[in-house]
């Protein structure tokens, strides 16, 4: 449903809202390079800054997005309804 719903996309293009819920260093022994932070990120709705959904996310260095190169959804909120992963 994250994918279908274009969520990260979306909010790559500013059509949705991202805000930084939380980000500290990786806890655990994972091949990531120094510098990368673990990151709760909400994606809200610009015109009514409805949250749409939840992701987790390793922060690179670089500024890209670690692991599959995409964010793992946690929530997503689709007509007030809560959609738990």
């Amino acid at each position: 449903m994250f994918n279908d719903g274009l969520y990260y996309e979306r909010a790559c293009a500013n059509e949705l809202l991202a805000s930084v819920e939380s980000s500290r260093a990786p806890r655990g022994d994972y091949d990531l390079p120094p510098g990368t932070q673990s990151q709760m990120v909400w994606y809200f709705e610009p015109e009514t800054m409805r949250r749409v959904a939840l992701v987790h996310q390793y922060l690179l260095p670089d500024g890209t997005v670690g692991g599959s190169g995409r964010p793992d959804p946690k929530r997503i909120i689709i007509e007030g309804i809560v959609l738990y992963c």
